[in-house]
């Protein structure tokens, strides 16, 4: 079996398809574990993880986490409201201090697009990009591309629909290049002032009507929108986006009969997608795409660490 010749995870724009489809068979040989009642392999003993995290997170981080203890590596997770952040130190001097006390790998959540490519240039330790401003969230795409291959058997020769905030969504981007090199049909679709310039670019068909992206649609996927990265109001309010934008039981009819629905989380219910859709184990795949982000997350950090096997 290949190993992965990278020593960080920084995203999927520069990833192949040999290296995703490693990473997506390691995650998959991992589900196992889950599923035991003694979940721990002792696979990391005597390696050491940091995660640090600059914006809020609950699946990300906690289950980063949980892979880690699994595989019986030493955890450690840093915040910055209670890192020396709050006292000015600087992200390069935080990551310098953290490469002085020799961990493996830093997990690195950060505001700042790049911020994973400077200290993966400036540390010896592996980096893994947990979520850079609106620019890549690597470990959600390949759990996004592992549930999609596990519930329809294949990526290629699929159409995924992303619906929402595009133009602030990490997700959304990495999800792009991923399907892309996949071989599935990506389309996007939000309010024009969501929808990134030139998007096209990248491969995508672009609507500003939901009802033209998930026809037909094999998968849809809702996306958040991203208050938080906004500098100006670019919708009217949360009530109009609704009316235009939510998924409910009338629109997602225009998609395939055995479409699955997927969400990266958190979910704004009644904004994006309608709770019966959100809670129909039918048709909703969301809490498959939480157990298999802890698969997707124990296979970084075994790669990363050397395994191959």
């Amino acid at each position: 079996m290949m190993k992965l010749a990278k020593k960080d995870i920084l995203g999927i724009a520069d990833m192949s398809v040999d290296e995703i489809n490693l990473i997506l068979e390691t995650a998959e040989s991992f589900l196992e574990i889950s599923m035991r009642d003694i979940k721990k392999v002792p696979t990391l003993r005597g390696k050491s993880i940091i995660n640090l995290f600059y914006e809020a997170s609950t699946r990300t981080r906690t289950s980063f986490e949980i892979a880690g203890k699994r595989l019986s590596a030493d955890t450690i997770n840093i915040s910055a409201s209670t890192s020396s952040t709050v006292k000015g130190e600087t992200l390069i001097d935080t990551a310098r201090n953290l490469e002085a006390m020799n961990p493996d790998i830093i997990v690195l959540r950060h505001s700042a697009a790049g911020a994973p490519h400077m200290l993966a240039s400036l540390v010896k330790q592996s980096i893994i990009n947990a979520g850079d401003g609106a620019h890549e969230h690597p470990s959600q795409a390949l759990l996004d591309m592992m549930t999609i291959r596990e519930k329809k058997g294949k990526i290629a020769g699929l159409k995924v629909a992303l619906v929402g905030d595009i133009l602030h969504s990490r997700v959304a981007r990495s999800n792009i290049y991923g399907l892309s090199k996949m071989g599935a049909e990506v389309v996007v679709a939000g309010p024009a002032t969501m929808l990134p310039r030139d998007i096209e670019k990248m491969g995508v068909a672009a609507f500003t009507k939901i009802e033209d992206a998930i026809a037909d649609a094999d998968v849809v996927m809702m996306l958040r929108i991203q208050l938080e990265r906004q500098k100006q109001n670019i919708f009217p309010s949360l009530r109009e986006y609704a009316q235009h934008y939510c998924l409910t039981r009338k629109n997602i009819k225009l998609a395939r009969p055995d479409a699955i629905v997927m969400h990266p989380g958190p979910m704004n219910r009644g904004v994006e997608i309608s709770p019966d859709i959100a809670d129909d184990p039918g048709i909703s795949v969301i809490l498959d795409q939480v157990n298999n982000g802890v698969a997707v997350r124990m296979a970084l950090l075994y790669l990363l660490s050397g395994g191959n096997e």
